[in-house]
């Protein structure tokens, strides 16, 4: 029950915040990014949702009775946080003149948690479907 309200939780603040996001990229920064910021912050916002709109049906799919299902979850958030966040944070302090550069190699590492995410979703298919 708890991995279903956490799922619910996340579903709800990353959708939230993906519109939020958007919004203050297409009309705020769209100014002060370069192209290359802007595609950047959009696909950090277009992943946002996609995993926002994903984590909201398995919240009403899964049953969460295993570790499998809530390593799932748990791979969905964190790696949302990871990648989507710190394409937020390097685009803006990219177009401040300061860059975190320390943001960079944690991209890919929440792309990483993104694809594991999905695997564990297949296999979760393949072993009770199939």
């Amino acid at each position: 029950m708890e991995t279903i309200l956490v799922a619910q939780f996340f579903a709800a603040f990353y959708g939230f915040l993906a519109i939020v996001l958007g919004a203050f990229g297409a009309h705020a920064l769209k100014k002060k990014f370069t192209s290359d910021q802007m595609a950047s912050f959009e696909t950090g916002v277009k992943y946002q949702m996609y995993h926002a709109i994903v984590l909201l049906v398995l919240s009403f799919n899964l049953g969460f009775n295993t570790l499998h299902e809530e390593l799932i979850i748990n791979c969905f958030v964190f790696g949302t946080l990871l990648f989507s966040f710190s394409i937020y944070g390097l685009c803006i302090t990219g177009a401040s003149g300061k860059k975190w550069r320390f943001l960079g190699p944690i991209t890919p590492l929440g792309g990483l948690l993104l694809a594991v995410g999905w695997l564990l979703l297949l296999y979760h298919f393949i072993e009770n479907f199939l």
